[in-house]
C-alpha cells in the first residue's frame, strides 16, 4: 500500500504536470489582475477570470485553444438556454429539470467536446446566481471568462509552450524492448525442460497490447503538441516516421501475441492439434532470439549493428524454415511453420531502409 501511494504521488509530481501547474498559476493571477479592467458590469464578476483561465490550461497549445472554444461555446448556449426558460416564465422544479434535460442532450452536438459540462452550469448559474439582474450576470459571466480562457491561451503558447517528443520516442523504444524482451523469454523456454520454470512471457499478451496502445496515445499527444507551437522551429521531429514506425511495430505485436498463445498452447494445452516437435527446438530457438535481440537493437541508434542483426536474424529463420520438415507426431500438426510465418512478417515489418 505504502509503495502504491509513493508511486501515485510520484505521478502526480512529475516534471510535466509542475510547468502545467505553475503556468496554471501564473495564467490565473494575471487573469485575476485583468478582471477589474473589463467594460461595465463584467468587472463585479473578477472570480470567472482565473476559472477561464484554468479551463484553458491544457498540456499542449492546440489544446488549450479548443478546449477554451468549447467551453465558451458551451456557456454561449447555455445562457441562451438559461433566457428561453425565463421567457417562458418563472422557473419552477419541473421547468428546471426540463431544461436541464435539455442543456444535457445539447451537450451531445458534435465538436463541442468539453464545452458539453458547461451548457447545463452555465444555464443553472444564470437562473440561481443571476437573479433578478440576469442581464448583467450574463454579460459579466462571459465576459471575464472569456478573458480568462485568452490569458490562458497566451500564457500556454509563451510559457515555454510544451513538446512531447521525448515521451513519443522513450515509448517507442521501450515497446521494441519489450517485444525484444518477448521473443527472447520464448526463445529460452523453447531450449529448457517442458514444462519451463519461467512462464511468466505466455501471460503477456495483454500486457504487450496495452503498452502497443499506450505509444499510439503518445505520439498522438507528441503530433497535437506540435501544432500552433512555436517551440516546433527549434526542435524538428519527424513526426510521420513515428507514425510509420508505430504501425510497424503494432503488426509486430500482432504477431509476437500469435506466437506467444501458440507457444503457449502446445507447452501447457493438452487438447490441440499441433506441436513443435523436438528436433525444430533448437533451430526455432535461434530464430525467436536472434529475433529479439534485432528489435532490442532498435532502441539505439547504431545502424550498422541493426544491419548485422537483421542479416542474423533472418539467416536464422531461413535456416529454420529449411530445416523443418512440417512433420510431426500421427495426428498433429508441427506448429513451427506457424512460428516462423510470423517472424518472417515481423522481419518485413522492421527491415532497415536500404
Amino acid at each position: 500500500m505504502l509503495r502504491n501511494a509513493i508511486a501515485g504521488l510520484s505521478a502526480a509530481f512529475t516534471l510535466q504536470r509542475l510547468k502545467l501547474a505553475a503556468k496554471s498559476a501564473l495564467a490565473a493571477g494575471v487573469a485575476f489582475a485583468i478582471a477589474p479592467l473589463m467594460p461595465g458590469s463584467a468587472a463585479e464578476y473578477p472570480y470567472y477570470a482565473p476559472l477561464g483561465a484554468l479551463v484553458a490550461m491544457y498540456h499542449n497549445v492546440a489544446g488549450s485553444v479548443r478546449q477554451g472554444l468549447q467551453t465558451l461555446l458551451g456557456l454561449a448556449i447555455g445562457i441562451g438556454l438559461a433566457f428561453v426558460l425565463v421567457s417562458i416564465g418563472d422557473p419552477s422544479p419541473v421547468t428546471v429539470a426540463v431544461f436541464m434535460g435539455v442543456g444535457v442532450l445539447l451537450g451531445g452536438l458534435p465538436r463541442i467536446g468539453s464545452g458539453s459540462d458547461w451548457i447545463p452550469t452555465a444555464a443553472l448559474l444564470v437562473l440561481l446566481v443571476g437573479g433578478s439582474n440576469r442581464d448583467a450576470f450574463s454579460f459579466g459571466y462571459l465576459i471575464q471568462m472569456g478573458a480568462g480562457v485568452a490569458v490562458g491561451i497566451a500564457v500556454n503558447f509563451l510559457v515555454f509552450p510544451p513538446l512531447h517528443f521525448a515521451a513519443a520516442a522513450n515509448s517507442l523504444g521501450q515497446l521494441r524492448l519489450a517485444l525484444g524482451k518477448q521473443l527472447t523469454d520464448m526463445a529460452a523456454a523453447l531450449t529448457e525442460k517442458w514444462p519451463p520454470e519461467h512462464e511468466d512471457w505466455s501471460r503477456r499478451s495483454d500486457e504487450l497490447a496495452e503498452a502497443a496502445r499506450t505509444v499510439r496515445h503518445l505520439v498522438r499527444e507528441a503530433d497535437e503538441s506540435r501544432r500552433a507551437n512555436p517551440r516546433r522551429r527549434f526542435h524538428p521531429r519527424d513526426l510521420d516516421l513515428d507514425y510509420r514506425n508505430l504501425r510497424d511495430l503494432e503488426r509486430v505485436t500482432f504477431h509476437i501475441q500469435d506466437m506467444t498463445e501458440v507457444l503457449s498452447d502446445v507447452i501447457w494445452a493438452e487438447d490441440v492439434p499441433y506441436e513443435v516437435p523436438f528436433e525444430d527446438s533448437e533451430p526455432l530457438a535461434a530464430a525467436l532470439d536472434s529475433t529479439g535481440q534485432l528489435l532490442a537493437s532498435f532502441h539505439t541508434d547504431d545502424e550498422s549493428e541493426q544491419r548485422r542483426l537483421f542479416a542474423a536474424a533472418k539467416s536464422a529463420v531461413e535456416a529454420c524454415m529449411a530445416g523443418s520438415d512440417g512433420g510431426g507426431s500421427e495426428g498433429a500438426v508441427t506448429a513451427s511453420e506457424s512460428i516462423l510465418l510470423s517472424l518472417h512478417r515481423i522481419l518485413r515489418a522492421v527491415r532497415p531502409a536500404p
